[in-house]
């Protein structure tokens, strides 16, 4: 196997999984259909005729489901009535809360978290003052968080209406805190009050609900929390690159684990988990429900019919006796994926930034790019400077396939006049070749392994430039003002199709006449896909051909002075 053989077929494996992710992105999720699981399956409501879309447990609950209430039968549990699409869609008075990162409205319908926009990040550079919708309960998509109490007593759900004191709540310029309080009463003295609070540069919202008991009896139940979403519409996928948008669930035995669409209308999840977390993730942004660490929670996925999708998880049942209080407690992150932060919330929850299998490569890239990024000011120009770093530490595997691609040139005449006099003799010719590279000791497939070393590396600085929220809108110089979005001139696509060709150039033409129109055609089909490729991506591909070259041209001028000294 030669070089250019190497090369040939990781530019089409290349090509090959672009097209791959587009349609998996396109055509890879079946018709949905509805979940084959029954409520006395799962534990957890379904949405059809026996409830609603809240976790409501069954008449007979599994024993890996908390029952409603101890000492309670579980056929007293509160049943909602059945709901359809629009039922989501209904609203009560909204509050809108805003910080100094956050700008959410809060409905008095269930105390839900209906919107959310993210103040320090615009929808574009050209809408500087819009700012990103994480968020939102519209007709076409829907993403919401939703949480309540379960109880057999009466207790609030996210049909139930809260009373709000006022409409409008803004964190003051010199407070650390601000608290939302909305309240809700029962007839036979039950107290419940929802509290939202946000704190200053943060996107962790602390969630209170603090039950009263002002009845005669003892109350018990439980506190749940959930995701509603519906699946990302066209205009939120992406022409060629697919990143993955759906739930997500951390555990301590399991670690962190996708449950996609697919997963979730094949079937119910249903398990109980010891502090974790559930969270549905999208490119660049996360929500995420994260219970009390020490505490275990069930945790469940619904696919209703003609509803959104459901991720969620059930707390323990808690007694609050006659006269006494309980407060449930869980922290809600609505916001980006930057990594430094989603280590401080929780364990694991750095892992949504997802880099696939190669995670073990690429955190420590974004490490290096970050500690770059910090010295430098600047992304575009700290991609450079990683990718010559890269290139720098591969010095040595590099120089061996360049040298072996070097002497394959230098012998690319004599190959020619063997293939020329054997003709359609293989095996002779085969035999020829294998005593020409013994007396020149040269070992064709030199330049295989240090390469193949090399790709795990290459890829995960891929995916690394790929998911990185830190690149979104980072401007690196005159015309680029965003690398994760492409190139608006198409001036670094260009100058990495001619990189291309400039690299091919350098290498020995390949003996097949169809093989080298095949490699002729690649920097025109690469300059085109990479034309619709975020520029960081294209970025770290001119800078690394470019790099290849120096390197290339270096170690070949070096190889031909040695044999042409050795001549003389």
């Amino acid at each position: 196997m030669d070089n250019q053989r190497i090369l040939l077929f990781f530019a089409l494996s290349f090509i090959l999984l672009l097209l791959w992710q587009a349609w998996q992105q396109d055509y890879g999720a079946p018709a949905r259909q509805a979940p084959s699981q029954t409520p006395a399956a799962t534990g957890v409501d379904t949405g059809t005729a026996t409830g609603a879309d809240a976790p409501q447990a069954s008449a007979t609950p599994p024993a890996d489901v908390p029952a409603p209430t101890a000492g309670t039968p579980a056929g007293d549990a509160p049943a909602a009535p059945r709901l359809v699409m629009q039922d989501v869609l209904k609203k009560g008075e909204r509050i809108r809360v805003v910080t100094d990162v956050l700008d959410v409205e809060i409905d008095t319908r269930g105390g839900d978290l209906r919107q959310a926009d993210l103040l320090a990040y615009p929808v574009s550079t050209d809408e500087p003052d819009k700012p990103f919708r994480l968020m939102e309960d519209g007709k076409l998509r829907v993403f919401i968080a939703q949480s309540g109490l379960l109880s057999p007593q009466g207790a609030p759900d996210h049909h139930s209406d809260y009373r709000a004191l006022q409409r409008e709540y803004r964190l003051a310029p010199d407070a650390d805190e601000l608290r939302v309080p909305l309240v809700w009463e029962s007839d036979n003295g039950i107290k419940v009050t929802k509290t939202y609070v946000f704190r200053r540069d943060s996107y962790v919202v602390e969630v209170e609900h603090k039950v009263e008991n002002g009845s005669s009896q003892p109350w018990q139940g439980h506190q749940y929390r959930q995701f509603q979403r519906t699946e990302p519409t066209d205009a939120e996928k992406s022409f060629l690159l697919y990143t993955y948008t759906g739930g997500v669930i951390y555990s301590p035995e399991e670690k962190y684990e996708k449950i996609d669409f697919d997963d979730m209308r094949d079937a119910d999840l249903s398990r109980n988990i010891l502090g974790g977390w559930a969270a549905m993730i999208q490119h660049y942004f996360v929500g995420a429900w994260i219970p009390d660490q020490e505490e275990t929670n069930h945790f469940y996925t619904k696919a209703p019919e003609n509803r959104p999708y459901v991720l969620g998880l059930v707390s323990p049942p808690r007694l609050v006796e006659p006269g006494a209080s309980t407060v449930f407690s869980s922290r809600l992150f609505v916001g980006p994926k930057e990594q430094q932060r989603l280590k401080e919330v929780a364990e694991g929850l750095e892992l949504t930034v997802d880099y696939g299998i190669l995670t073990f490569l690429a955190k420590p890239l974004f490490w290096l790019l970050d500690y770059i990024n910090r010295l430098i000011g600047n992304w575009g120009w700290s991609i450079v400077v990683l990718t010559l770093l890269i290139k720098l530490a591969f010095y040595k595997l590099s120089e061996a396939s360049y040298r072996s691609m070097a002497n394959m040139r230098r012998l690319h005449p004599k190959i020619t006049a063997l293939r020329e006099r054997y003709g359609d003799d293989r095996q002779r010719m085969s035999q020829a070749m294998m005593e020409l590279y013994k007396k020149e000791k040269i070992n064709p497939l030199g330049g295989c392994l240090p390469m193949l070393v090399q790709i795990p590396v290459f890829i995960a600085l891929y995916w690394v430039l790929l998911e990185s929220v830190e690149l979104r809108q980072a401007e690196f110089i005159l015309w680029i003002k965003d690398l994760s979005t492409r190139d608006p001139y198409y001036i670094l696509p260009i100058l990495m199709g001619a990189t291309m060709y400039i690299q091919q150039k350098l290498n020995p033409p390949p003996p097949d006449p169809i093989q080298a129109k095949v490699l002729m055609a690649l920097p025109f089909i690469f300059t085109l896909f990479f034309a619709f490729f975020p520029s960081g991506l294209v970025l770290y591909w001119v800078a690394n051909s470019i790099l290849s070259i120096l390197q290339q041209w270096y170690i070949m001028r070096r190889i031909e002075k040695a044999a042409a000294a050795a001549k003389s």
